[in-house]
C-alpha cells in the first residue's frame, strides 16, 4: 500500500511538471515574432524543437494519466 501510494504520489508530480512544462511552451509561442528579421528566423528554428517537446511531453502525459486511470 505504502509503494502504491508514493507511485501515485510521483506520477502526479510528474504529471504537474507536465503540465507547466506545456503552460510554458505555449505563453512562449504567444510572445509572438520578433520584429527584428535575424531574431525571427532563430526563434522560427526554435519553434521546430518546441513543437517536438511539446508532442513527446503530451505523450507522455497522456501515459501518465492512462496509468493513474488504470492504477488508482
Amino acid at each position: 500500500m505504502v509503494d502504491d501510494s508514493k507511485s501515485k504520489e510521483q506520477l502526479l508530480e510528474k504529471r504537474d511538471e507536465l503540465k507547466n512544462r506545456l503552460e510554458a511552451i505555449k505563453a512562449d509561442y504567444a510572445q509572438g515574432l520578433d520584429a527584428d528579421f535575424e531574431e525571427q528566423a532563430q526563434e522560427l528554428q526554435n519553434a521546430e524543437v518546441l513543437a517536438e517537446i511539446s508532442r513527446v511531453t503530451l505523450q507522455e502525459l497522456e501515459d501518465i494519466e492512462k496509468l493513474l486511470s488504470e492504477k488508482f
